[in-house]
């Protein structure tokens, strides 16, 4: 068996088609399964059993002999929360006991970190071990992620265990219908051409960015779970990986895909960031792929912005299909 955790999510369903894809029908879904607008992510996927998030654990108490590998995507993912306790039940507390039974078990382990752990980026973004500790985020969900980052670290020594985290940059693509605000640029941007014709991105408020030249690493959902299938099934060294695609884009070569994915004429104007993301805002994210390309030995080319917009809006978007 194989266990996707967070599978009624954006990249956790994703993960779920890509393991079925490959062959593997024997996937073990968790989550807490409470949201109707997130069931279309798991409509039509050959699931073994769903185990809700809460009972996981204890399951996996009695079933690991059959695990084979475990993927853990779940996780808080709101930007905006500023309640720490919430991000230290989910993403902190409740991954150190996954990862402690993982070790126990000896079942491999593959999970979600994030690129938020850079923070404004004043360190870099490098995915040298040695730099981690260094990482300031900016939000409280990246600092859940860089806690458990370090927490790992610490542990991962003494488990023996295969494993990688992968710092996931602006990831975009299908079944993401559900994450309102949360939800990618490209997904609000079709969603904005389909209603008014325009699209609003955020105006800069810092005086060496232009509107609109905002950057981020922009990686479709597709390079994604095929990075984690590689590692399932190629065990490269173990370490926490950078997934990103290596080549920082703006917004505005964003929207102007979006909008030539939609056949519509560009329209856009600049809004203020909202007051309440304002002073946390990343204007530049750029993933560092050496240790992946290298050390990892994935070779495999990722998506351009050019090629994953049209395939995301033309086959997904607008229609609103899944995948």
């Amino acid at each position: 068996m194989f266990v996707v955790t967070g599978a009624a999510g954006f990249i956790g369903s994703c993960m779920v088609r890509r393991l079925e894809d490959a062959g593997y029908n024997d996937v073990v879904a968790v989550d807490d399964f409470s949201r109707a607008d997130k069931e279309p992510n798991l409509a039509g996927k050959r699931l073994r059993e769903r185990v809700h998030r809460d009972r996981f654990l204890a399951w996996l108490d009695a079933h690991w002999r059959d695990v084979e590998a475990i993927f853990h995507l779940g996780a808080r993912t709101d930007t905006t929360e500023k309640d720490t306790t919430v991000f230290d039940a989910l993403n902190l507390h409740y991954s150190q006991q996954l990862w402690q039974r993982c070790a126990e078990y000896n079942i491999p382990f593959l999970y979600a970190s994030s690129a938020a752990t850079y923070g404004a980026g004043e360190q870099g973004y490098s995915d040298d071990h040695e730099r981690i500790a260094l990482l300031r985020p900016l939000n409280p969900y990246g600092q859940s992620k860089q806690d458990f980052d370090m927490w790992l670290l610490q542990q991962a020594p003494q488990a023996g265990i295969p494993w990688a985290g992968f710092k996931f940059f602006n990831v975009y693509g299908p079944n993401e219908y559900h994450k309102g605000r949360m939800a990618s640029v490209i997904f609000h941007t079709a969603q904005q051409i389909r209603t008014t014709g325009s699209m609003r991105l955020f105006r800069s408020h810092r005086p060496d960015f232009r509107d609109g030249e905002q950057s981020r690493d922009f990686i479709y959902v597709k390079d994604v779970v095929e990075v984690l299938l590689f590692f399932l099934e190629k065990r490269p060294p173990s370490a926490i990986y950078n997934l990103g695609t290596g080549q920082a884009r703006t917004f505005l070569d964003l929207a102007l895909n979006t909008f030539r994915a939609m056949d519509a004429e560009p329209n856009i104007a600049f809004i203020d960031t909202p007051a309440d993301i304002r002073d946390t805002y990343q204007y530049f994210t750029e993933a560092d792929m050496t240790k992946l390309r290298q050390q990892a030995g994935y070779s495999a080319p990722f998506y351009s912005l050019e090629d994953g917009t049209e395939d995301y809006v033309r086959g997904y978007l607008r229609e609103k299909r899944y995948w």
